[in-house]
């Protein structure tokens, strides 16, 4: 018998690590949220204009509509709290961990969740931007405007979420249902926050870009570091 005989062509380069739609979405969500907040900082004409038009219809609709400006305020201090999503978070983390192999996946939910919540506060002081003011408002909030608090928050715990039960393999009707829920919480936050004369639009606005970027750059960092360590 002959000996087999050796594939002695040169091998092909291995292959790098497909880019993730989230890296590249990463570059163009923190462009915008810089533009956008540089744009707040120096009161941006346009802008200024554009967000007075808005708060004061929103203002007028509101006050004129106390049935449903009671709704809101319930949605937007008990469903769509940063308080409520943050304990979301906390218990998607449990349930991580109580699946014993994914503990590393709770640790970076809640550190995403928490950087979120220093980034938000850390471009609150530092820009400053006051609230709206009514001489009849239908609700308060403290501290500066932009960006939203609630938008920033709803759309980064829904966001880690959604990617979660993607990543683990969910079923098509939970993520379906997981997506409508996450849409209409995203919004319906960011709505709410305007309607109640507390934030301009801009801050929510503000609040969903600095959001998204956040998740995007969280889940793209997840990826990286999982590949790199499956290759070991």
């Amino acid at each position: 018998m002959h000996p087999a005989p050796v594939d002695s062509s040169p091998r092909p380069p291995g292959r790098r690590p497909r880019t993730t739609r989230s890296a590249r979405a990463v570059p163009a969500l923190a462009l915008c949220s810089v533009l956008l907040s540089a744009l707040v900082a120096v009161r941006w004409r346009p802008l200024v204009g554009v967000d007075g038009a808005v708060a004061r219809a929103t203002h007028r609709w509101a006050v004129g509509d106390p049935g449903v400006t009671h709704v809101f305020r319930v949605l937007t201090d008990w469903v769509w709290d940063p308080l409520t999503m943050r304990l979301l978070c906390a218990a998607a983390a449990v349930w991580l961990v109580w699946r014993r192999a994914a503990w590393w996946t709770a640790v970076w939910l809640t550190l995403t969740c928490a950087l979120a919540t220093v980034l938000q506060q850390t471009l609150k002081a530092a820009i400053g931007r006051p609230r709206p003011v009514w001489p009849d408002p239908v609700d308060s909030a403290r501290y500066t405007a932009f960006p939203s608090g609630h938008a920033m928050t709803a759309t980064v715990v829904c966001g880690l979420l959604l990617w979660l039960l993607h990543h683990h393999g969910a079923g098509r009707t939970l993520r379906r249902t997981a997506v409508a829920l996450a849409v209409v919480s995203v919004a319906g936050v960011g709505l709410t926050r305007v309607w109640l004369g507390v934030h301009w639009l801009s801050d929510v606005v503000g609040g969903w870009l600095l959001g998204a970027a956040v998740v995007a750059a969280a889940t793209t960092a997840y990826t990286r570091w999982s590949a790199r360590n499956a290759c070991v």
